[in-house]
């Protein structure tokens, strides 16, 4: 979805006018505020008279009856927040940035301490964990979402720099590839309630796209488990990503105003009612978004044959009934168009991408309302969540784009599920026990047309979809032991044996040992049995007869073992080293195309409209390095390399092929720095191994242009070249008395390097663009994508 800007002018014009805009005479404000609550980390009850303190400062204060705390005139910078009560573990928060305004609350949770009050007192490990996911786990901070370079605001792009992470070739989409698993291998979670898809222009039946969709103002922080998956989340294959949201400022109206490269937010929060409003603590609180993009504006300016149309929306309502009852609304959506735009005057590279581009209009909801009830004796806890969503995507392609006629290729489709889940957690000493249900209402059809393929139907469905789960986890008197044991079911009304649901028993365990007295080291292992069903659009495809062809589809299995050390090296900085073997049975094999669906899912097409045979056989094995060190000394850093394979069959389950996401190593380095006056320099650099690609079948192609056909069978015998990106952003930031101003620079691929891209073919035409008979196809030649991307973008806070 990016351009590359071809006139260096661009990018001297773009960096004056950020020098000016960092350079203009102010009056500064130079003191805020932090506040927020401290609470037991396992049930949420307030801790009143907890220490709160900003280190290396005589700054400080203790929290109240409700646990809440607030500490004044602090100097404007970036401070290391230290917490601690008897009888808790301390715990430090890093990287805290204070403002003169804007300020979202430092919450903290800790963790009761089992030592005798004799003994040594320990802080909490930053890195944090729980004793269901003692590893493969990795979590940031709004602080470090808020400012991640080559980032654009985007949470997608964000997550593609965490360990054993990749995008789709060539890097220009939002896929989550983790561990060599299929980007639909993922689920995602939104305070507890399940999205589809975190992306605009999303592919049906996998994920990714080219564009995020939600607002990183509202996060307190993200979590990326990539195995040792906890037993109430169902569906998820390679990665659970969940996204805690932070509740509307209690105090009074703020509004954030956020400029980036392509496309302006909007987001206010406060008491929801105006009799709560300049009060201290408010019961109802909201905090909502809009965003709009202007890409398409910037794309028909410079001619682009395609112009990305976007809005998206976001919210959350927050009321506390009473210090047990909390109840909460959620919400996102997404509206997306993307449209053709015919140039002016011929590109040989440009009328290709005319030829085959898809016209899309797409809509996204999701809406959730949870209740959570903490037990009146601190022993245990109740969520329940009703939720919804909902896709419409209407996915078209056409022989004539600029007359859009020849429909060649149709997707017209609904998917809706309408769930309720339940979680009941209980605390016995050093147990937890938890127990989840869940029931889901899929209603799915879908008007398709195919003609390169023959299928063409209508097709509507509806079933019930249901699981439930145990898990028991201890964690041992000296908090030097924990492990966890548990098992979920899950089964369906529809499938041939999808109320069979003790063929989806689904095992795992996990154990953590810490095993020197400094609590430094700590060995960690799981090993877990995992299933998914396969996607609507595999379940409700149906034959020339009107049958439906994949009812026999089988839930995709799939076995993980892990097994890590780590080290902490200071309480800021721990480096680790994983092992991982994942196994897989059951994919669904293209019974058109003999390739497993686990190769495709990452481009903008429609994935399963077609039929499968659940025969296919997969594995992802390899190693997994991480450093990082959390934001102290003025500087931040992670340095993170994976070595894996990925590999898949067909129908022959003995041939191992590499996957199309086999790219052997991944190397992530990012880190920033921060000078005085406010000012801040950060850089990413990242490095994606040779990956396989399936040539364009050429025959083929051409008999069905402008549909491209991949000749499957020679998938991994041609690799792209290595793909590597450095990204590199300036911050400067200004305190007012009542506002705050945040002016960035950021530079996309700052050292100019090609980014790689599997050839493309489109018809032999004239100077003039006309079509040479007889027909044939040309490759298109390589089209120059090296040039640095540059973008200024303003964040204002008031």
């Amino acid at each position: 979805m990016l351009f590359q800007l071809q006139n260096h002018s661009i990018f001297f014009k773009l960096f004056t006018a950020f020098l000016l805009l960092t350079t203009l005479p102010i009056f500064a404000q130079n003191t805020g505020e932090i506040k927020g609550y401290v609470r037991e980390a396992k049930t949420g009850a307030p801790i009143p008279g907890a220490t709160i303190q900003l280190e290396g400062t005589n700054l400080g204060a203790v929290s109240n009856g409700d646990g809440y705390y607030v500490i004044g005139n602090i100097p404007t910078a970036t401070y290391t927040v230290k917490t601690s009560f008897v009888g808790y573990i301390s715990q430090m928060r890093f990287g805290v940035i204070v403002r003169s305004g804007g300020i979202p609350n430092v919450n903290f949770n800790l963790e009761e301490s089992f030592q005798e009050l004799e003994e040594l007192v320990f802080t909490a490990n930053p890195f944090s964990k729980e004793e269901e996911t003692p590893l493969s786990i990795q979590k940031l901070n709004a602080e470090e979402i808020a400012g991640y370079p080559g980032g654009n605001n985007d949470i997608a792009k964000v997550v593609q720099s965490l360990p054993g992470v990749s995008g789709s070739i060539g890097g220009f989409r939002n896929d989550i590839i983790i561990r060599g698993g299929a980007p639909n291998e993922n689920v995602y979670y939104l305070d507890g309630i399940e999205i589809p898809n975190i992306n605009h222009f999303a592919t049906q039946g996998s994920a990714g796209g080219p564009v995020g969709l939600l607002n990183v103002s509202f996060f307190n922080g993200v979590t990326l488990s990539s195995s040792a998956f906890p037993t109430q989340y169902d569906n998820a294959l390679s990665g659970i990503l969940q996204f805690d949201q932070r509740i509307g400022n209690q105090e009074k109206l703020k509004t954030n105003f956020r400029l980036g490269s392509s496309e302006a937010a909007l987001t206010f929060e406060g008491p929801l009612f105006k009799r709560e409003r300049d009060a201290k603590n408010a019961k109802t609180t909201f905090i909502a978004s809009v965003r709009r993009s202007y890409l398409q504006f910037l794309f028909e300016v410079i001619g682009l044959p395609f112009l990305p149309d976007y809005w998206d929306f976001q919210y959350k309502i927050n009321h506390e009934f009473d210090a047990y009852n909390t109840l909460s609304i959620t919400g996102v959506g997404s509206i997306d168009d993307f449209s053709i735009n015919v140039p002016d005057e011929f590109d040989a590279e440009q009328q290709a991408t005319l030829d085959r581009v898809p016209v899309i209009q797409q809509r996204t909801n999701t809406i959730g309302i949870t209740w959570k009830n903490r037990f009146k004796n601190d022993k245990g806890l109740l969520q329940v969540s009703l939720s919804t969503n909902r896709l419409s995507n209407n996915f078209r392609q056409f022989r004539d784009n600029e007359n859009q006629t020849g429909l060649f290729l149709q997707n017209d489709a609904i998917e809706q599920e309408t769930k309720l889940r339940a979680l009941q957690t209980f605390f016995r000493g050093q147990w937890t026990l938890k127990l989840s249900q869940s029931v889901q209402k899929v209603d799915y059809s879908n008007n398709s047309i195919n003609l390169v393929d023959n299928f063409n139907f209508n097709s509507e469905i509806d079933f019930i979809r249901y699981g439930a789960s145990v898990q028991a986890s201890r964690l041992s008197p000296d908090q030097r032991w924990s492990y966890s044991l548990g098992f979920r079911v899950d089964g369906n009304t529809f499938t041939d044996n999808g109320n069979q649901f003790w063929r989806q028993f689904s095992p795992r365990a996990s154990a953590s040992y810490t095993f020197d007295a400094q609590r430094k080291w700590s060995v960690n292992a799981s090993l877990g049995l995992y299933y998914k069903i396969p996607p609507y659009t595999i379940l409700g495809f149906r034959d020339i007869n009107g049958g439906l062809s994949n009812q026999d589809a089988e839930y995709i299995r799939n076995t993980h073992a892990v097994a890590g050390l780590e080290y902490l090296v200071t309480p800021s900085a721990r480096f680790s080293l994983e092992a991982f073997y994942k196994k897989y049975n059951n994919y669904p094999v293209s019974i058109t195309d003999s390739v497993s669906l686990a190769n495709l899912g990452a481009d903008f097409s429609v994935l399963g409209n077609e039929p499968i045979a659940s025969v296919g056989l997969g594995r992802s094995y390899g190693l997994e390095f991480l450093y990082q060190k959390k934001f102290t000394n003025d500087y931040y850093l992670i340095l993170a390399y994976t070595l894996f394979w990925s590999e898949f069959t067909g129908f022959d389950t003995e041939a191992f092929l590499p996957s199309a996401w086999d790219s052997r190593h991944l190397l992530t380095f990012t880190g920033g720095y921060q000078f005085g006056n406010n000012w801040e320099i950060s850089a990413r650099m990242r490095f994606v191994g040779k990956t396989p690609f399936a040539p364009v079948d050429q025959n083929e192609t051409l008999q069905n242009y402008p549909a491209v056909i991949f000749d499957y069978n020679r998938l991994g015998d041609m690799r792209i070249n290595a793909f590597n990106q450095t990204d590199v952003r300036i911050d400067k930031k200004f305190n007012f008395e009542k506002w705050t101003l945040n002016v960035f620079l950021e530079i996309q691929n700052v050292l100019g390097q090609a980014i790689p891209q599997p050839p493309e073919f489109g018809l032999n035409r004239n100077e003039q663009g006309g079509i040479i008979d007889p027909r044939t196809l040309v490759e298109i030649s390589e089209i120059e994508n090296s040039s640095p991307l540059p973008a200024i973008g303003v964040i204002i806070d008031f």
